[in-house]
């Protein structure tokens, strides 16, 4: 465990979503399968700040976001969040915007790479947090719906009109958060907002062994490649340069860069450490 912790422990369970660990892989489970996996003011709460520990622990090298059922996700839930927010005022409603915010950026300013396992309906809020991951291995019957503008607000939520279009480009994305039309599979895949899709019953399995490839490499390497992309994406390219200068010459201390070296040197894989 490291060193720079406070006294306040970790939440090794989490009471409204499933979450396991097993070989420094982490499993994030939505866990209402009859609401499509709905969030709740409490699921986004409990999602903030699961994402703001993650990067303090030494036994989780990737995440796995997943749903149980027929669905990754559905979106904010319309009877327990919808209409409390048509009776709330201003104050109340900023904290609950910034707080779903907090959750995309904290899943992108959280090192641990992310894989969405998306396994159904990805839709709302739940087709935003796909979107925020940095793998998405998508089921041949799911179902991407950007639809904030067919319930009357802007197609920009939780940072999808940030991120959507520095995945498939402006024009694509315009199309997809202005009208909300569902994108499938296939289409996904096309444009580049599935990073693979696979039939329906191997995406827990595939997302599974690419969290474990992930785990079981260099993972200190991997970490850092994560924040040079999110970092460099507001940058010119002289800073950005300049930060992945300074990058690699720190990565070139590490054990696992001489470890290369001597794998290679000796003719044998390397065994990573994340050091």
């Amino acid at each position: 465990m490291s060193p720079f912790r406070t006294s306040d422990p970790f939440s090794r369970s989490w009471e409204h979503f499933d979450f396991d660990v097993a070989g420094q892989v982490a499993t994030l489970t939505f866990n209402r399968p009859g609401k499509l996996n709905a969030l709740t003011f409490e699921v986004y709460a409990d999602l903030r700040d699961l994402l703001r520990a993650l990067p303090l622990r030494d036994d989780v090298e990737a995440l796995v976001i997943t749903g149980r059922g027929k669905g990754f996700c559905s979106g904010g839930d319309v009877d327990a969040i919808i209409g409390e927010l048509l009776a709330m005022d201003a104050r109340d409603l900023l904290e609950f915007t910034k707080m779903t915010g907090a959750v995309v950026q904290n899943m992108r300013e959280c090192p641990v790479p992310i894989v969405a396992a998306v396994n159904g309906t990805a839709a709302g809020a739940g087709a935003v947090i796909a979107l925020a991951a940095d793998f998405r291995m998508v089921a041949e019957s799911a179902r991407f719906h950007f639809l904030f503008t067919k319930v009357g607000l802007s197609g920009g939520d939780m940072g999808s009109a940030y991120l959507l279009p520095r995945l498939v480009g402006l024009g694509r994305a315009t199309e997809i958060l202005m009208f909300g039309d569902p994108v499938d599979a296939a289409r996904a895949l096309e444009i580049g907002l599935a990073t693979r899709v696979v039939p329906d019953a191997e995406v827990a399995s595939a997302a599974g062994e690419l969290a474990a490839r992930i785990a079981g490499g260099p993972t200190f390497a991997y970490r850092a490649t994560k924040l040079l992309l999110t970092r460099e994406s507001d940058m010119g390219l002289a800073p950005a340069l300049e930060l992945e200068a300074m990058t690699q010459a720190l990565l070139m201390t590490t054990s696992d860069h001489a470890e290369f070296h001597a794998a290679f040197m000796e003719g044998r894989t390397p065994q990573w450490r994340g050091r």
